[in-house]
């Protein structure tokens, strides 16, 4: 219990402390990446990486997104490229550009049916 105890608390000092540059990162180093959240990704939002090629582009994307046929497709292909033990940011196999207009419809989707609701109870 005392191990416990002193583990967590190294564990909670090592955040104040300098990372060392190295090439090779041990699975603790990965692990803790991996539960670092960026300050960018609010509640209720994930980041995804998409990579085609050379292209990289980051986004943030909110969970609502998780209900998107669509999106739902560029995870199928992301657990068939990548398998699903993917750490950190969310990568999906397609070109920057691709994902943004997967991003842009939707949004005009549902700017649209806001619309129309609202047009509708007036």
């Amino acid at each position: 219990m005392l191990g416990s105890f002193v583990g967590k608390i190294q564990k909670g000092l090592s955040l104040f402390t300098p990372r060392r540059s190295t090439l090779s990162h041990s699975s603790e180093d990965q692990l803790e990446a991996a539960t670092i959240v960026p300050d960018d990704v609010k509640e209720g939002h994930f980041a995804v990486l998409a990579i085609m090629g050379e292209e990289t582009r980051r986004f943030v994307v909110e969970l609502e997104y998780l209900t998107d046929p669509v999106f739902m497709g560029l995870l199928d292909r992301a657990g068939e490229e990548y398998g699903f033990s993917q750490k950190g940011a969310l990568t999906v196999p397609c070109l920057p550009g691709e994902l943004q207009e997967i991003l842009d419809n939707r949004k005009a989707e549902y700017l649209k049916k806001v619309s129309l609701i609202s047009n509708f109870s007036v």
